[in-house]
């Protein structure tokens, strides 16, 4: 997937006519899971050269849904549009295309994970709005932020790995800590696979790390670092786990991610931001490394 192009009349079109002026349960107004976003139906995503990308970059956004995230979840779900268009329209990465993720809580969630597909244009916007905002969570201190990075690694084709053994991003965003392993039970039920043993979190990130970037977007705003638990997302992921202090400034600050990505230099990215949303872009991503292509072009054989 990901062929055709995004125009800005097009955005504008599509926020006029299912966006604006409509409160958050309008615009995702989903109650149950649409079966060709249930993973247990999605053989592979793929990620392809077009002739309108010939050079591509699979981005996937994982987003947290979860009844924890009901305080900010109507602020982040309008945002997203945003950087749709903020990634698209500021190209800091070579021919982008998003798929979305929907994550809730594998062990008591109907929709766990939701995935759409890789795409460079307003099917992008019309995708993500169709997604189920199923508010569930459980009572556990984890949010099952690892179902994207088991999706990632194992049902997704790209060309950017395949043709360049480039690797794409994945951003996963929410305000809760991860569980400690994937189960076999958990698998079975969210993707129909079946696997031997439980599979440890710290080795799936190794794992997914061979052909994506991962961040993780820690949402800071409203003293929620009890529940976060920031302390084992950098022993896990190191300067990759990313505090938000402001997730009005989510556009701004994953586009920021992946100019570094791509290798712009850091202070220059921060100074393009004004007022709150470069202070907010400065708290996320000041401690990256500065290696220009640190993190693209590094090959890790399989």
């Amino acid at each position: 997937m990901g062929g055709g192009a995004w125009r800005a009349g097009d955005w504008k079109a599509y926020s006029s006519a299912r966006i604006k002026g409509k409160s958050v349960g309008e615009i995702y107004s989903a109650v149950k899971i649409d079966p060709k976003y249930d993973p247990k139906n999605i053989k592979f995503r793929e990620s392809r050269d077009s002739d309108d990308h010939p050079v591509t970059t699979p981005i996937i956004i994982g987003l947290d849904v979860t009844g924890s995230m009901s305080r900010i979840l109507s602020v982040t779900a309008q945002k997203l549009g945003d950087l749709v268009k903020e990634t698209l329209e500021r190209n800091p990465v070579e021919g982008p295309q998003i798929l979305f993720g929907a994550i809730g809580d594998s062990t008591c969630d109907s929709a766990p994970l939701q995935a759409t597909q890789f795409e460079s244009d307003i099917r992008i916007a019309s995708q993500l709005t169709e997604l189920w905002f199923e508010r569930g969570g459980g009572g556990n201190n984890f949010e099952s932020y690892p179902l994207m990075w088991y999706f990632a690694a194992n049902k997704t084709h790209t060309d950017a790995w395949e043709k360049r053994q480039k690797k794409g991003i994945i951003f996963t965003m929410g305000d809760d800590c991860f569980p400690t392993e994937l189960t076999v039970d958990e698998i079975k039920r969210v993707f129909g696979d079946t696997i031997t043993s439980n599979i440890d979190t710290k080795a799936l990130l190794e794992q997914v790390s061979r052909k994506y970037d991962v961040f993780h977007l820690m949402l800071m705003q409203g003293g929620s670092a009890g529940i976060v638990h920031p302390d084992k997302w950098h022993k896990l992921m190191g300067e990759r786990a990313i505090t938000v202090t402001d997730y009005n400034a989510l556009p701004q600050i994953m586009v920021s991610i992946l100019e570094s990505v791509a290798g712009k230099d850091k202070d220059e990215i921060i100074s393009s931001w004004d007022g709150d949303t470069r202070i907010a872009v400065q708290n996320a991503i000041g401690g990256l490394s500065k290696t220009k292509n640190s993190f693209m072009n590094k090959i890790i054989k399989w």
